[in-house]
């Protein structure tokens, strides 16, 4: 009984033992490789071929797949670097990079740390860039400096089986002394401008103002002349109405006396009337009125009568 039981033990255990191995090796002859990962296939150590994604079958114990890699852009953010400028001057360049695996073979075999790799050639890169430029360049000119590192990377990594796609500087960071001297200068500036807008302001008020007092100065004396001209077009047509009423009532020149006479008590009444202009005309006319109004005298007696001459 102790034989026999040992012995299907023993079948248990190597049975266990062939069904682990069969899965084991068909575990490592399916591999499936996902959308946009790409494998490198080695047999017997050497380079072999490389997977697409989908369904691949490999031969167990023989081939064998290195780690997938990622065909997709990625971006990678280096950490600041200090470059000195043309002027002496130390700054701190934070860059980020973009780039994509466009070969899988040459990405694995060409080069052992792609991201290390792509690091330091865009730290000696950006040296040599920003060691030809100034301070006041090296902030104004940041599309140069993109546009010069991707050259450079891209021709550097085109071997590595890798593009780079872009590059950007993220922030360029002069020396704090340069930044207190800078904001100074910006500061200064703002005043200015201030300064600046607001004398064109006041300018441009007082020009309105100027132009609204002129305007109204010019509607003022238009509306004194449209004034002027209807009163004296209102008395005009006031004197030609009794000028015909006096024509259509006949009046002498004795009626007109009369009525000057009339009037020289509203005339005398004004503080400043000192003299007084009386026409020759109306002169005339009053001595007429005049003889008009005196009674008529006796004849004076006439001495040597006819009587008397008799006598």
């Amino acid at each position: 009984m102790f034989d026999i039981g040992s012995g299907q033990v023993a079948g248990l255990i190597i049975g266990l033992v062939v069904i682990i191995l069969v899965l084991v090796t068909l575990a490592r002859a399916v591999r499936i490789v996902p959308q946009a990962r790409t494998g490198i296939v080695e047999r017997l150590g050497r380079y072999h071929r490389t997977l697409v994604p989908g369904l691949s079958l490999l031969i167990p114990y023989v081939d064998r797949l290195k780690p997938l890699i990622d065909m997709r852009e990625q971006v990678v953010s280096f950490p600041p670097q200090p470059v000195i400028t043309e002027d002496n001057l130390v700054v701190n360049i934070d860059s980020v990079i973009y780039f994509q695996v466009t070969d899988a073979k040459a990405a694995m075999y060409e080069i052992a740390s792609p991201i290390t790799g792509i690091e330091q050639l865009t730290v000696t890169t950006l040296r040599n860039v920003i060691g030809g430029m100034d301070l006041e360049r090296t902030l104004t000119s940041r599309e140069d400096i993109n546009n010069a590192l991707r050259g450079v990377l891209d021709q550097a990594t085109g071997k590595w089986g890798i593009r780079v796609n872009r590059v950007e500087l993220k922030a360029v960071d002069p020396p704090m002394s340069v930044q207190e001297t800078m904001e100074k200068q910006m500061r200064a500036e703002r005043e200015k401008r201030a300064s600046i807008l607001t004398a064109e302001g006041f300018k441009q008020s007082q020009i309105l103002t100027a132009e609204g007092e002129r305007q109204a100065a010019i509607l003022r004396a238009e509306g004194d002349s449209q004034a002027r001209i209807l009163r004296a077009e209102g008395e005009a047509k006031a004197i030609q109405k009794v000028f015909d009423a006096i024509h259509a009532g006949g009046a002498d020149a004795q009626v007109l006396a009369y009525q000057y006479i009339q009037a020289l008590p509203s005339i005398a009444n004004g503080t400043a009337n000192t003299v007084w202009v009386i026409p020759a005309e109306l002169s005339r006319a009053m001595e007429q009125l005049g003889s008009a109004f005196s009674k008529p005298t006796a004849p004076a007696p006439t001495f040597g009568s006819t009587s008397d001459s008799g006598n």
